[in-house]
């Protein structure tokens, strides 16, 4: 059975910084790409960027750029968002998504490119 898991989500203040976490089961880790998505209350869903599992590269957002740092723990089938700087307008629920598919800096942003989304978990950003 193919699971990811966030965890790591909760209330901080303006200014702080949040790691959340995603913990993969079920599919070849090493094969996929993971990207972090966000979705505040009445707005679309957000790609903030993916990593390549295989080689560790990444793609950000251009609107999230030098704040959002993604990483992963491959032993662990684990990929990591590090959040710095978080203001208000961060505040939503963030999902990590898998996708078997080779992802390129375009269709990242396109949910139907992947394959595997967790249930998200809840970040507010208090100020």
């Amino acid at each position: 059975e193919v699971q990811l898991v966030e965890s790591g989500g909760g209330l901080v203040q303006s200014g702080e910084s949040l790691r959340l976490s995603c913990a993969a089961s079920g599919f070849a880790f090493d094969e996929y790409s993971i990207a972090w998505f966000r979705q505040a209350p009445g707005k679309a869903r957000e790609a903030i960027g993916y990593i390549s599992l295989g080689d560790g590269s990444t793609v950000y957002a251009d609107s999230l750029k030098g704040r959002a740092t993604i990483s992963s723990d491959n032993d662990k089938n684990t990929v990591f968002l590090q959040m710095n700087s978080l203001k208000p307008e961060d505040t939503a629920v963030y999902y990590c998504a898998a996708a078997a598919d080779d992802l390129d800096s375009f269709d990242y942003v396109d949910a139907d490119e992947y394959d595997y989304w967790g249930q998200g978990t809840q970040v507010t950003v208090s100020s």
